[in-house]
């Protein structure tokens, strides 16, 4: 296993995709990049990108994932087909699907 491969998506992954697309996007990697990895938008962030990269079936044999997480992740942005609306619309969408979870939990721990 390459030293920059993960098992999920890493959030220091996500710095070194500044700048690959339009304003939009850079202003969301930039504001989610300087938060801790723990706060919600940061792990939306990281589930839109494990979905985009596909690393929960990612080898550790791999080329992807010799070629290591950040590297991956430049290559999945570079290669989106669809615009940064699509993105920041999948990123929204990671962000509900958070928050539902984070809901879930909070009930479960009322509950017991």
């Amino acid at each position: 296993m390459h030293a920059g491969s993960e098992l999920l998506f890493p959030p220091y992954a996500i710095a070194p995709l500044q700048g690959l697309r339009g304003p939009k996007w850079q202003a969301l990697v930039e504001r989610v990049a300087a938060l801790p990895e723990t706060h919600p938008d940061s792990l939306a962030f990281s589930l839109m990108m494990m979905r985009l990269d596909g690393c929960l079936t990612c080898e550790t044999d791999s080329y992807k994932a010799m070629r290591g997480c950040a590297q991956c992740a430049v290559q999945t942005i570079r290669r989106f087909k669809e615009s940064d609306e699509e993105l920041l619309r999948l990123y929204r969408q990671a962000q509900e699907d958070i928050a539902a979870y984070l809901e879930q939990r909070k009930q479960q721990k009322k509950a017991a």
